[in-house]
């Protein structure tokens, strides 16, 4: 499913015109994004967690040239599926 495809969706499922739930959708990606530049942590309750991790520096290898490269530490955003999520793929 691509971001059109939900927007669909969401539009069919809540009864709400296109253009709503696109804008619902982005509001929602836009608040997370806020919120996980500022370390914070999303927590929706039965979906998941969105957090945010560290990883350290580490050394690379070019694959071109097999040159040893130095690979900076980041932050990297995180998700844990909550029980709910995983009971219903499961």
């Amino acid at each position: 499913m691509n971001k059109t495809e939900l927007i669909e969706h969401i539009a069919k499922t809540a009864d709400i015109s296109k253009a709503a739930s696109a804008r619902a959708l982005d509001a929602l990606v836009g608040a997370i994004k806020t919120t996980l530049k500022k370390n914070g942590t999303v927590t929706l309750v039965g979906f998941g967690t969105f957090s945010v991790g560290k990883r350290a520096a580490r050394t690379g290898r070019n694959p071109q040239t097999g040159a040893a490269i130095k690979i900076k530490a980041a932050k990297v955003p995180k998700f844990k599926p909550g029980k709910a999520l995983k009971d219903a793929v499961n």
